[in-house]
């Protein structure tokens, strides 16, 4: 008989599969993170990639907004591209830019150069991992991977892009290179989620930032076959799957369809838009991040009119559309929490 303080018992869990819940779930994308005076302090003088590979550290700060927000789940704090950074990749994440590739990937070579991932990579992840689900009792944990396309575009970009002109060049350039670079980061990417999942980890969430910058047909044709290899694997565990991309609008249903059990919304499309596009699949969002600047009667009314559109859906995670913006005021995200959590199911 499972324990009233399983992870399998909470509402997010619930929520994702679809089932009744007792309220509205809510968790918030980078709610470990920049906004929090006591993130700030642990990780003074610590670069990001030294604390994503400290498993003290990264219990801590994952476990730091659940303690003052009350959250339906914990997100795994790490990095889309800490991966790579286990397997060799010469890379750095420089603050104010992100992460910054030494040796930007330009041919068959370059891709065959990246060792594969394995669990022995990144036994700090299983540490962390495994100590946090002793900590978190009955609050589900999320464990996360970077998706194919947005790991791809940082190492062929060498960093950040606005216009992603080097990925786009080599995916209609250069096919073969293109193919061997999404699949050995599929590779990763699964296995880098298996890994968290085999350690205790509840959920998995597959973030693609930077697809909006595709059309639907070269997504279909180009990255979705590569994402559906990650979100296969991760559905052979018996996790809910969440897949979430920035600017996505017009690759909500082929987002879904890709293998996803959740697709999250960013703020631009209405959760009213986004339920006929995503088939019987739950939603996770989707409330502007920079409402939670506007005041409080403000936010929770907006907030509320989220939580009534989400109804219509499968099953509904409330969050932002995208992060916690670095200078939010916690106790705005603490007052927001707690409204969802009251709010009538």
């Amino acid at each position: 008989m499972t324990s009233p303080t399983s992870p399998t018992d909470s509402a997010f869990l619930k929520a994702a599969r679809g089932e009744p819940v007792p309220h509205t779930p809510v968790w918030f994308m980078r709610q470990a993170g920049r906004s929090l005076p006591e993130y700030l302090r642990v990780r003074e003088g610590v670069g990001m990639l030294e604390s994503c590979m400290n498993p003290e550290l990264v219990v801590e700060i994952t476990l730091q907004p659940v303690r003052r927000y009350g959250v339906d789940a914990a997100i795994f704090f790490s990095d889309i591209v800490l991966p790579l950074k286990a397997v060799g990749v010469d890379l750095d994440i420089k603050p104010g830019v992100g992460p910054v590739v030494e040796n930007p990937v330009r041919t068959l070579a370059d891709v065959e150069a990246i060792p594969d991932l394995t669990p022995e990579h990144v036994t700090f992840i299983t540490e962390a991992v495994q100590g946090l689900v002793a900590e978190l009792g009955g609050t589900p944990l999320i464990g996360f991977a970077g998706a194919p396309f947005t790991v791809a575009s940082y190492l062929v970009e060498g960093g950040p892009s606005k216009e992603h002109a080097k990925t786009k060049a080599m995916m209609f350039g250069a096919p073969d290179v293109w193919d061997a670079l999404m699949r050995k980061i599929a590779a990763m990417s699964a296995t880098y989620l298996e890994v968290q999942v085999a350690a205790g980890a509840s959920a998995v969430q597959l973030f693609d930032s930077w697809a909006g910058a595709l059309t639907p047909a070269d997504y279909r044709d180009q990255v979705q076959p590569h994402s559906a290899r990650v979100l296969e694997r991760a559905g052979a565990l018996g996790v809910p799957r969440i897949h979430f991309g920035v600017g996505t609008t017009n690759l909500l249903g082929l987002m879904g369809e890709a293998g996803a059990d959740v697709v999250g919304v960013d703020w631009r499309t209405p959760l009213a838009d986004a339920i006929p596009l995503v088939g019987d699949r739950g939603v996770q969002g989707n409330l502007d991040p920079t409402l939670v600047f506007a005041p409080t009667e403000v936010m929770t009314a907006r907030a509320a009119e989220v939580i009534e559109a989400g109804r219509a859906a499968k099953g509904h995670i409330f969050n932002l559309g995208h992060g916690v913006i670095p200078s939010t005021d916690p106790d705005q995200l603490k007052r927001l929490t707690e409204f969802v959590q009251s709010y009538p199911s």
